[in-house]
């Protein structure tokens, strides 16, 4: 079972950058497909950027297309941190940020966009945007 630990939040203000990091118990490089989804007050959970092995050292990255171009996801530390870089975020970005595991067998490197294709959770960080 991976557990998953994000970090970075907090508050910024519109225009401004953060960095989530999303630390996993294990190396999860080559054996899970990463996502981050979002929450917004009132709001359901939303996909914002994923990541899949396609072999070898190499894997893809696909994003909401609200945010291609200011989101960016990226792995590193041995398999065992995905971030996402966030810039010039507005304010209707405000929400809790989740990072999820979902196991990914040999061959298999789809974006996963849904949550239910994930297993496994972190807890969530909250990002405030202020105006």
């Amino acid at each position: 079972q991976v557990q998953l630990v994000e970090s970075g939040g907090g508050l910024v203000q519109a225009g401004g950058s953060l960095r989530l990091s999303c630390a996993a118990s294990e190396d999860t490089f080559s054996s899970y497909s990463m996502g981050w989804f979002r929450r917004a007050p009132g709001k359901e959970r939303e996909f914002v950027a994923g990541t899949s092995w396609r072999g070898a050292f190499t894997y893809g990255a696909y994003y909401a297309d609200s945010l291609k171009g200011r989101f960016t996801i990226s792995r590193g530390n041995a398999g065992k941190t995905v971030a996402l870089q966030m810039n010039n975020l507005k304010p209707e970005e405000t929400a809790v940020y989740y990072c999820a595991a979902a196991k990914q067998t040999y061959g298999d490197s789809r974006p996963r966009l849904l949550g239910s294709e994930y297993t496994y959770w972190g807890q969530g960080i909250q990002v405030t945007v202020s105006s």
